[in-house]
């Protein structure tokens, strides 16, 4: 995760693993590339721009996913003035019992929902109350004042100037109505956007030269600027996201995964996941994606579920953990699987973990930013749950000064939190189905 600490140069020769200035200039290391194949792309749709440039036609039993008409919502709104305001009636401080007693109707209940997709949740009065709307204020505000002169973010972590943290501070401005050239931060969206191309290179890696197991920085800077892409005709934006996404597929290994270098070593869970998002952020605004891409990863997250409904970080043998379970079903939703017994037991893993909870997990902050999409996606019956519940969590864990502590520094902390607490806004098109 983006949050863990990853030892820098010692691993590179101890694996063998090419730098950062060998992958910028040459790509994925001759004898380790993967080739796409299939013809059919995934969720067919007209105007698909493949890896190699080509326009792909429209499918017999082409089903839009509405992504133009949630971009044009997102670009047509105000920051302000989208959103109603009313004392909430389902806060975070509910009686336990009363919440163990909806999880274990929620549980009955569950074996009955279909494999097509749930209704998303329908925004309620209670959902953003004013101080969620004034915690949101102050993080926005503290967020635009920290990024720094070139548009990036962590320099107040131990990675430095990083385009995975750019990209979630990006979406976290995205996540509030803003879009490049439009909005209070739209100007700060922009920055973000110019560090990121700063950092693009021919073979497609987007990494600025301080960066360790780049994969994750790539996944979501790739998912911000395919975000973006949908909103914009820039040429230039689109290039760098067809080279992006042209790297992920090319550097998946046999299993169907990724793994922290773009080389076809071995894959885990975690860094999978983030490119699983990159790749339908990409599709939805136009970038082909071949269908047996997104099949090969989608058996891959399947194949790490453990019994307990929870998913381990590498095929094989290995225990449970919130962090990663939250991102493998996410991920499957992300890949079109919304039923069954994966999603119906990942989710009652995941709501094990209903704040508040007397013991911390781990990767914190990225596990709640996929368990609150799971939890979307999986409809009303589990946001209604979850959502007040982490959202008093959030507001009571923000400093006075308006940022979160985050493990891997307050930058991340703060656009995790975000991203989390602006989900009800229903802005960003990676939240729809």
């Amino acid at each position: 995760m983006i949050d863990r600490w990853i030892p820098p140069r010692r691993a590179l020769s101890m694996y063998g693993r090419p730098s950062i200035s060998e992958i910028r200039s040459t790509g994925v290391p001759k004898g380790r590339q993967a080739i796409a194949t299939g013809v059919s792309p995934w969720f067919d749709s007209p105007g698909a721009i493949s890896p190699g440039g080509a326009e792909e036609g429209t499918a017999p039993d082409f089903r839009p996913f509405g992504a133009s008409r949630r971009h044009a919502r997102l670009t047509r709104g105000s920051r302000r003035g989208l959103l109603t305001s009313a004392p909430s009636g389902l806060g975070g401080a509910r009686r336990r019992n009363g919440r163990f007693a909806s999880l274990a109707l929620l549980l009955v209940t569950s074996a009955a929902l279909a494999a097509e997709p749930p209704d998303l949740p329908k925004a309620t009065k209670g959902e953003i109350t004013p101080a969620l709307r004034d915690a949101t204020a102050r993080g926005l505000k503290w967020l635009a004042e920290h990024q720094a002169p070139d548009g990036s973010y962590g320099r107040l972590s131990h990675y430095g100037p990083h385009v995975g943290l750019t990209g979630l501070a990006g979406l976290a401005f995205m996540s509030d109505g803003n879009v490049p050239g439009r909005g209070v931060y739209g100007e700060n969206v922009d920055r973000c956007v110019s560090f990121i191309l700063a950092h693009g290179s021919e073979s497609g890696l987007l990494a600025a030269e301080t960066s360790h197991g780049p994969m994750y920085g790539h996944g979501f800077a790739t998912l911000f600027l395919a975000e973006v892409y949908g909103m914009s005709p820039d040429p230039d934006l689109r290039e760098t996201v067809r080279k992006a996404i042209r790297l992920i597929v090319n550097s998946r290994n046999d299993e169907g995964g990724w793994r922290y270098y773009p080389v076809r070593n071995d894959a885990d869970i975690s860094v999978t996941v983030c490119q699983i998002m990159a790749l339908r952020a990409a599709r939805n605004s136009g970038v082909y994606v071949a269908k047996s891409v997104i099949d090969d990863a989608i058996e891959y997250v399947r194949k790490s579920q453990n019994p307990d409904g929870g998913f381990r970080y590498m095929l094989g043998n290995g225990s449970s953990e919130f962090a990663r379970s939250a991102g493998g079903v996410a991920a499957l939703q992300y890949g079109g699987v919304y039923g069954g017994d994966v999603i119906e037991n990942g989710l009652a893993y995941l709501l094990r973990f209903t704040p508040p909870r007397d013991q911390s997990v781990s990767h914190y902050f990225y596990g709640h930013y996929y368990a609150a999409q799971a939890m979307f996606l999986a409809g009303d019956q589990y946001w209604r749950i979850w959502f007040p519940a982490v959202r008093e969590e959030l507001l009571a864990k923000q400093d006075p000064e308006g940022f979160w502590r985050g493990q891997a520094g307050n930058e991340y902390g703060t656009a995790m939190a975000l991203i989390i607490l602006q989900i009800p806004n229903r802005l960003l098109p990676i939240f729809q189905k």
